[in-house]
């Protein structure tokens, strides 16, 4: 509970609104008290004549019993909880947070203070949530409870039947309390049925149980059922709630995140990892009113982490990182234009620098394929043939004026290869260099 209501119970009218607030709970107690005595007594003991049938309806009766009470009582007792201190604002940023002159001044003052907490859920203006009663930053899916007088963890609702409020601690006890309480019901009302018909089909006089016995009997199936009828939608709803991810606040007001806005769906994970989180991944643990959900309490996967997470496969990891349209085998989109642009008769690029035309995406063995013009074709498959033999190249000739990088500088034959370009001399050709295949230029 917070300061508050510790406050507020040292005050006479405090105590008596302490004392006020356990009457539905005190109600629910004397109910169940009430039909442990109508079935195990009236029911059981002095009507039933089927002693081994009585034996096994015990049984089952008190095993119900059992985990019915047991999560009751879990969710009764289970504290709120208190939020931690990094989540409190010092006084003098609460004054100067006060004394801010605008909006936009609050909010980069709680901004500021909330960079280091893991907090995406925002405001309507995009501001970190902030308590004023409490004077901390609202952690994830926290909300300030007024009958609590404290901020509640993953608060769901206050609910006057268990006297707190169902949060992250007690949500899995509650669900259990809700389920435990209709299947109690529901084999109260079933195991009771015969004895209720017999009531009225034969009369009163016909059954065994003698005096108010009788009617303990008939209110008890009356009970059950009604109780049962009550349940069946409100554990329904929060089952619901459970697949979904949601809490009731949720349902009704969607959650403001940092990145998307509004989302009712911002911590949909999928049914079954959305059931471990309230449950546990113990399946052992399931359906005991023991503790086993996942996380803190402060912080929540969303549905984007969880998108992200599925879709983490190499290539979409890499693709991440920018645009990527090609792997890393895949040619360059730049070689391919160079590949496909035609060769330049007129521009001789005398003084071009002999290492311009690099690539790592192919091969060192790989060259680049360029037709030369028709014209020359086979003047130049001549001068390559004599610098295979070793001869000399003769620059004069029209082939070789066309193309001059061919002689490249001071008369020196180049060629470019995909990794980088060299000048190839006679020497070179005769010590064994290897050589491009027919119809490659060098540009």
């Amino acid at each position: 509970m917070g300061n508050e209501d510790h406050r507020r119970r040292k005050t006479p009218c405090g105590f008596c609104m302490a004392v006020f607030k356990w009457i539905p709970v005190l109600f629910i107690t004397a109910v169940i008290a009430w039909s442990y005595y109508a079935y195990v007594v009236e029911l059981c003991i002095r009507n039933s004549q089927n002693r081994i049938g009585m034996i096994f309806m015990l049984l089952f009766y008190h095993l119900f019993l059992t985990l019915f009470m047991w999560s009751y009582w879990r969710t009764i007792m289970t504290s709120v909880g208190r939020i931690p201190d990094q989540w409190r604002i010092p006084d003098e940023e609460v004054s100067r947070l006060f004394r801010a002159d605008s909006p936009d001044t609050q909010k980069r003052i709680l901004n500021n203070f909330a960079r280091d907490l893991p907090v995406t859920n925002r405001t309507m203006n995009g501001s970190v949530r902030f308590c004023e009663k409490c004077k901390i930053i609202k952690p994830d899916r926290a909300h300030h409870c007024s009958v609590c007088s404290c901020c509640v963890l993953k608060m769901d609702h206050h609910c006057p039947w268990v006297n707190n409020c169902v949060n992250f601690y007690n949500y899995k006890y509650f669900v259990l309390f809700l389920g435990y309480a209709l299947v109690y019901c529901l084999y109260v009302a079933f195991t009771s049925l015969h004895d209720f018909v017999e009531f009225w089909k034969v009369g009163a006089g016909q059954l065994n149980a003698s005096g108010m016995g009788r009617f303990h009997i008939l209110f008890l199936f009356f009970i059950a059922i009604m109780f049962a009828i009550s349940l069946v939608s409100l554990f329904g709803y929060h089952i619901y709630l459970v697949l979904v991810n949601r809490t009731t606040l949720e349902s009704f007001r969607a959650p403001i995140f940092r990145v998307g806005g509004p989302d009712k769906n911002g911590y949909n994970l999928g049914r079954y990892a959305n059931f471990c989180e309230v449950f546990g991944d113990d399946w052992q643990y399931w359906f005991l009113p023991v503790f086993s959900s996942r996380g803190d309490g402060y912080s929540y996967p969303t549905s984007s982490d969880q998108s992200r997470v599925s879709t983490s496969s190499p290539t979409q990891r890499y693709d991440a990182m920018g645009d990527t349209t090609t792997s890393r085998l895949d040619g360059n989109p730049t070689d391919k234009l160079i590949g496909a642009s035609p060769l330049d008769t007129t521009n001789h690029h005398h003084n071009q620098s002999p290492h311009q035309v690099r690539t790592t995406s192919v091969l060192p063995t790989q060259l680049l394929q360029i037709q030369p013009p028709s014209p020359f074709r086979d003047e130049l498959n001549e001068q390559q043939q004599k610098l295979a033999n070793g001869q000399s190249l003769d620059c004069s000739t029209p082939a070789a004026m066309s193309s001059p990088a061919e002689c490249g500088v001071n008369g020196a034959a180049v060629y470019i290869e995909m990794i980088g370009d060299h000048p190839l001399t006679s020497a070179d050709s005769a010590k064994g260099f290897p050589r491009p295949p027919n119809g490659d230029l060098p540009v």
